[in-house]
C-alpha cells in the first residue's frame, strides 16, 4: 500500500466530528467486566455484546472505526455476517490491537514494557487479509518514586517505532499509544513533564526508524492530575495543559491525535476534549479513541437483560458516541 493510501486511511480515521471507539479488551480484560456486571464470560456472549455494539444504528455517524481484539476480528453476527463487513458497509473501518501486553521491564522494579513484537510481521499480514485497516499497541509509563526511568521510557518507545514501521510495511495504519498512566499523587505539572519527554522519546524512535508520519495516529493520554491527587486541576486547565504538550512534542505532519479515556469518568473525558476543542486553531484534528467511557453505561443496560435491552443500550452507544463526536468540534453542551 502506498503512503498516500495510508494518509487516506488516518485522514479518515479523524475525519471531522468522529473519534474511534476501542472495544479491543483482551479475554481476561473483558472478564473483569463482565464479572462487575453478572454476566458468564463465554465466547457467545461476548460476541453478543461486541454485535450490540458494532450493530448500533447509524454508529458510523460519529464513529470512524473500531479496534477490535483478534477473537472479534474474526466472529460474525448472529446472522452470520463477518463484524468486518458489517463495519465497512456502516463506514467504519476495523482496526485491531496486536500488542501482547505490558510485562514487568526486568531491573526497573515498578515499572512495565510492552511485548509483542516476535511474529508480528507475520500476523499482520493475517490481519490485513482479515480486513484491518489499522492497529494499535499500548505502552504504559508509571509516574512513582524515581519513576520513570529514561529506560523505561526508551525501551517502550523504541517498540511502538518498530511495530509502528512494520504496520506500514503491511499496508495498515498504525496507532502508537505511549499511556502515561493517572495511577498516583502526582500534580498536573509532573504529568506534563513524564508526557512530554514521552512523546519527544516517541517522535525521535519513528523517525529513526523511517515511519511516515502522514500514515501514522498518536493515541494519547491527556495531561491530568494523578488519580489521589489531592488538587485536582480543572477542565480549563487539563485542555490548556495537554494542548501546550502536545504543541512543545507532536510534528505537524501527523494527520490526527485521538485520546484515550484512561480511567476518567464518561463525562470528564468528554468535557477536557470539549474544551481542547474550543481553544483555536490547532495543527492536527483532536479527537477520541474511548473505551470504558463510551461502553460502561450500556453494558450495564444490556447486562440486565441481553435481548430485551438491546436497543436501550444501542441508544446509550449512540449518545455516547454523539457526544464525543460533538466534544471533537468543540460544540459539546
Amino acid at each position: 500500500m502506498s503512503i498516500d493510501q495510508l494518509a487516506d486511511i488516518a485522514q479518515a480515521m479523524v475525519a471531522p466530528g468522529k473519534g474511534i471507539i476501542a472495544i479491543d479488551e483482551s479475554t481476561a480484560t473483558i472478564k473483569k467486566r463482565f464479572d462487575s456486571v453478572g454476566i458468564e464470560c463465554t465466547e457467545e456472549n461476548r460476541r453478543a455484546y461486541r454485535e450490540m455494539l458494532l450493530t448500533t444504528p447509524k454508529l458510523g455517524d460519529y464513529i470512524s472505526g473500531a479496534i477490535l481484539y483478534d477473537e472479534t476480528l474474526r466472529q460474525s453476527t448472529k446472522a452470520g455476517v463477518p463484524f468486518t463487513k458489517v463495519m465497512m458497509d456502516n463506514g467504519i473501518l476495523p482496526g485491531i490491537k496486536v500488542d501482547k501486553g505490558a510485562m514487568p521491564l526486568a531491573g526497573f522494579p515498578g515499572e512495565l514494557v510492552t511485548e509483542g513484537l516476535d511474529g508480528l510481521r507475520d500476523r499482520l499480514k493475517e490481519y490485513a487479509k482479515l480486513g484491518a485497516k489499522f492497529a494499535k499497541w499500548r505502552a504504559v509509563i508509571t509516574i512513582g518514586e524515581d519513576m520513570p526511568s529514561g529506560t523505561c521510557i526508551e525501551a517502550n518507545c523504541h517498540a511502538l517505532a518498530r511495530y509502528a514501521a512494520l504496520c506500514q510495511e503491511a499496508g495498515i495504519v498504525p496507532m502508537v499509544e505511549p499511556e502515561v498512566l493517572m495511577d498516583g499523587e502526582h500534580d498536573i505539572d509532573t504529568c506534563y513533564e513524564i508526557t512530554e519527554v514521552t512523546l519527544r522519546s516517541l517522535f525521535g524512535a519513528l523517525y529513526e526508524h523511517n515511519v511516515m508520519l502522514e500514515g501514522t495516529i498518536l493515541k494519547a493520554s491527556m495531561v491530568v492530575s494523578g488519580k489521589d491527587c489531592p488538587d485536582q486541576a480543572s477542565v480549563e486547565e487539563v485542555a490548556e495543559m495537554t494542548l501546550r504538550c502536545l504543541k512543545a512534542s507532536v510534528p505537524a505532519t501527523l494527520p490526527g491525535i485521538v485520546f484515550l479515556s484512561g480511567g476518567q469518568s464518561d463525562e470528564a473525558a468528554t468535557a477536557h476534549l470539549n474544551a481542547m476543542n474550543q481553544m483555536g486553531a490547532k495543527p492536527w484534528p483532536l479527537s477520541f479513541s474511548y473505551g470504558r467511557a463510551m461502553q460502561s453505561a450500556a453494558l450495564k443496560l444490556w447486562s440486565k437483560d441481553l435481548v430485551g435491552n438491546l436497543a436501550a443500550a444501542q441508544q446509550t452507544v449512540y449518545a455516547r458516541a454523539k457526544d464525543n463526536g460533538l466534544a471533537a468540534l468543540g460544540k459539546w453542551k
